[in-house]
Order: C-alpha cells, then structure tokens, then sequence
C-alpha cells in the first residue's frame, strides 16, 4: 500500500487522540513503516493554518462528540481543508450516551469537501462532565476493537475495495443538539456554564494553556474571556483540584448521567 498515513484529531483530555493513534500505529504497522504524520487541532494555534490532502494520504479524522453532533467550533477549520482524492475514516468519541447524528454528520461533511470516507466509527470515552462515567476509555477492551478495526482497514485499503459508499448509523436531517432538562422537565442551555476556581489554585496556568478555546486569562485564571465548550481539560488536567462547576442544573444533570448510562456501552464500526 503506497499511502501516507495522517491523524487529524481535536483531543481535550486525550479520549479521541488516544482512539485514532491507535487504528494509525496499527495501519501502519500493517503496512511495514509506512509515512504517518499526526495534526493536532485542540488548540487554538493549531487551527490556523489549513491543510491539503491529496490520493496518497488516507486520513483518520477524530471528533469527540458533544450534545450528539460534531463540535460546532470545528467546523470552519474543517471546512478549510483541501481535499484531492484523498481517503478518510471517520471517527467519533463519545461518552456512553450516545453519539446520536455526529457520526453521519462527520462522514457527511469529510465526502463534501472531497474525501472519499471508507470507514467509520463511534468509540466510547471518559465523557467530558465527568470522571466515573466511562471512566479510564478508551480501555484495553476497546484498544484490542481498534486493532482489528485497523486491520479491516487496511485490508479494505489493500484489496482496494473502497468504490462503494459507506453507510452508517443515524438519521438526515440531523437531529437537534442534545439538550439536557431541569428537575421541572424543562429544557436548560448550558452554554454559558462556565468553570468555577477555588482557592487551591496555585496559578500555575496549566489551564491557560490546555483550554481548546483559548479562554481562560492569562492573569487571572479564574477569569474567562471567551467560550467554555464544556470539554472538561481544566478540571480533569488540574493539579490542584481548583476548577470545578457549581451551575445547579448543569450538576443535576452530570449525576443523571453517570445513573442513567452506567452500563457499558461498545464500540460501534462501520467498514
């Protein structure tokens, strides 16, 4: 197989790189070293410049799922990259609720702006809002699915049976963004929830510099001077347990969570 292998991944706290790492080393072991370069787009410098693929690239395009769709803040630097031929799996990590349209909505979008998408899944990993539900997801379960999900791969890729178009699991038109409901029924919008910062806070701007969204003040880390997209990096990444949340709906609704989808769910592929 004469192809170069890329990941393409926006990763927060390390969920979705650590799922489209592990189908690339296997594509490429498979393949006795074949060229592999890793773009990383969490933040918000590595979302500046745009890149061009071409037939020689297969490309492994990883998205943690948020409120059942691909993120909205991805979508113009998706959008700004160029495509000649180039193959592509679609990836999605979600964190055992469900993944809901994202995964036909990623497939969608990478077949519109030129890549030919002949795999795809939907992976389950620690979800953002918490650190019990599907906690420490990926694991050696899922690695060891990603493994032969791989290798399909690069059997399909090898035997060059990819003409056929891939379908996956969802609904057109996409359903709205997931929205969550107070204890009354209704619906709650947790946009504008944003993390909270105690006074273990040693200021040692480790969240400064892991936020996604370029948000949280380079001063006062307790400030933030744009979006929180809810990805949970701060909190998880912190070293002193200072950033957490407050906001009573968005509590009730993480506890609802961690009750309500508790049972393990898997990992589903589409090849």
């Amino acid at each position: 197989m004469n192809k170069k292998i890329s990941t393409l991944y926006f990763s927060a706290t390390g969920t979705t790189e650590k799922v489209v790492s592990g189908i690339t080393r296997k594509i490429a072991a498979n393949g006795e070293g074949l060229p592999v370069q890793s773009i990383n787009i969490t933040l918000p410098k590595d979302r500046k410049e745009s890149i061009f693929f071409t037939e020689k690239d297969v490309v492994i395009i990883g998205v943690p799922v948020y409120a059942g769709r691909v993120p909205n803040v991805l979508l113009n630097y998706i959008n700004s990259i160029n495509v000649s031929g180039a193959l592509a799996i679609a990836v999605v990590v979600y964190g055992n609720r469900n993944y809901d349209d994202a995964l036909i909505e990623l497939r969608d979008i990478l077949e519109s702006k030129g890549f030919k998408v002949i795999a795809a899944g939907a992976f389950i990993g620690e979800h953002s809002f918490s650190k019990v539900l599907a906690k420490n997801r990926p694991d050696e379960e899922d690695m060891a699915v990603i493994s032969q999900f791989a290798n399909e791969i690069y059997r399909k890729i090898s035997k060059k049976e990819i003409s056929k178009a891939l379908t996956v699991k969802g609904i057109k038109p996409y359903r709205s963004y997931y929205r969550p409901k107070n204890k009354e029924g209704i619906s709650v919008d947790f946009r504008k929830v944003t993390p909270k910062t105690n006074h273990h806070c040693t200021d040692c701007k480790l969240c400064v510099h892991i936020c996604p969204m370029g948000s949280i003040d380079l001063e006062d880390p307790s400030k933030l001077n744009g979006i929180c997209v809810k990805c949970g990096a701060c909190i998880k990444k912190c070293p002193a347990q200072a950033k957490y949340y407050e906001d009573e709906d968005y509590l009730r609704h993480k506890q609802e969570l961690e009750i309500d989808f508790s049972e393990r769910k898997e990992p589903e592929l589409f090849i």
